[in-house]
């Protein structure tokens, strides 16, 4: 089945076009130059069209539990606690109950794809995996869903995710491991991942990384790393042993290494980031960066001081262009005590980040914009991403058109709220925000209601 949309604006283009898209991909662009090209599925009226948005990072799990999380102090150590309190009480309704509303969202926002974190551990042991794999089942049309397996939360120390290792002097990994396995082996699951820098010694945490490389090789997944998420200069970056272990796997270009955070990555000199390219080389590694938690969590030893506590994040533009590293920007937690702003939209990530990264020209907006569409989609292995921002033919029909936007800036700058979303050619969401005002012509002071259809 065909879908024709009509009057549509490109990047980087100043005409308007008509798309013709079948069997999933983009069969025709035509430019509209003042002609009728015939009836449409989808009248655009002027609006820019994009590659559809990827959560190339996001929990599935513990989304929308603020709520159950009474917050004091704010920090890394307290949103552990309250959060194991409020995981100890999940149960399969209310996990299916937010995760799907948080898929729901991401569809309305624009997004076609993403990797669903859902945690394993021996609090919930396989019950959130359980949930992520029927939602995926559930969304398998309209939405392309990965769950990813990761290591996260019980009681540890503050800035502490929990481990694989039971105790420092421990030189095999404990019942954390066991269930890692158990769930990669589960069918449906593409990914595996953990968190080596909360193991309790350097040396665990090599062996962290060791373990989930090779367990990801045995079973043909995809590894994702939460990874050097700090801003301590004594502390040695772990990337460097994900390099050499990958190496020393004789990795595979088609199982992808993705690395989220990555903050300890800001405290590197120019040399340091010479010496990173050179190391990963052709090795499949894409960096993510979150930055509502990151900003929102870093730093807070240092809340006294004057200019207030250190914070960064990867700063996406600068690193994409002066290194070429693969450098995509996800959302990861929806309001819960980890991240309690922001919303489930990736756009909105693009216009903190002109802000965060001082941002603002031609290229930098491309970058950002590249960053969760393309380079997203690239960080979870997507197998059909379009060549760039710009759509063309034979390229996946999988779009958002953002309604009442005209040009990639706005796109950035102020993305708008009304938005169709496309997948495989068929369309999956609309989102319509209906607007009134007081009519300030009228006689009788009347309340006129604008619906803008």
């Amino acid at each position: 089945m065909a879908l024709i949309i009509t009057n549509v604006r490109l990047v980087h283009t100043n005409h308007l076009w008509r798309l013709e898209c079948s069997a999933g991909r983009v069969s025709s662009v035509q430019c509209l130059a003042g002609e009728d090209h015939g009836p449409a599925d989808i009248d655009a009226q002027g609006s820019l069209i994009l590659p559809s948005l990827c959560h190339s990072h996001i929990h599935l799990d513990k989304c929308f539990i603020l709520d159950r999380c009474q917050l004091v102090t704010g920090d890394f150590s307290e949103a552990m606690q309250v959060t194991n309190q409020a995981k100890a009480s999940f149960e399969p309704e209310d996990l299916y109950q937010r995760g799907y509303k948080l898929i729901r969202d991401s569809l309305e926002c624009g997004v076609t794809s993403m990797r669903a974190h859902v945690e394993i551990d021996t609090t919930v042991q396989l019950s959130c995996l359980h949930v992520g794999l029927k939602l995926c089942n559930v969304f398998r049309d309209i939405c392309d869903i990965q769950t990813f397996l990761l290591i996260l939360i019980l009681n540890g120390p503050a800035f502490a995710q929990e481990p694989l290792f039971d105790a420092p002097n421990t030189s095999e990994p404990g019942m954390n491991y066991t269930l890692l396995v158990q769930a990669a082996e589960t069918e449906g699951v593409q990914v595996v991942g953990s968190a080596p820098y909360v193991e309790p010694t350097a040396a665990q945490a090599k062996t962290n990384i060791a373990l989930v490389l090779r367990l990801a090789l045995k079973l043909g997944c995809h590894v994702d790393f939460h990874l050097d998420y700090n801003l301590d200069p004594g502390s040695e970056p772990l990337i460097f042993a994900v390099i050499a272990q990958a190496k020393m796997n004789s990795w595979p270009s088609e199982l992808k290494i993705t690395i989220g955070h990555a903050t300890r990555m800001q405290l590197f000199t120019p040399s340091q980031w010479s010496d990173l390219v050179a190391a990963i080389g052709q090795l499949p590694i894409v960096f993510v960066g979150l930055p509502q938690s990151d900003m929102y969590m870093l730093g807070r030893k240092d809340a006294d001081a004057v200019l207030g506590p250190p914070r960064s994040t990867l700063r996406i533009p600068y690193i994409a262009n002066k290194y070429n590293i693969h450098m995509a920007m996800s959302v990861n937690n929806v309001q819960n005590a980890f991240t309690p702003q922001g919303s489930v939209d990736p756009l909105s990530l693009c216009t903190l980040g002109v802000a965060l990264f001082q941002s603002a020209t031609p290229k930098d907006l491309a970058t950002l914009l590249r960053s969760v569409t393309l380079t997203s989609k690239q960080a979870i292995a997507q197998k059909e991403v379009h060549e760039d921002l710009c759509v063309t033919v034979n390229d996946p029909a999988d779009f958002v058109i953002l309604h009442g936007t005209h040009n990639l800036v706005s796109a950035v700058l102020c993305p708008t709220y009304d938005r169709t979303t496309i997948r495989a050619g068929v369309v999956v969401a609309k989102r319509h925000a209906t607007k009134w005002f007081a009519d300030t012509n009228a006689e009788d002071s009347e309340v006129a209601a604008v619906d803008r259809e």
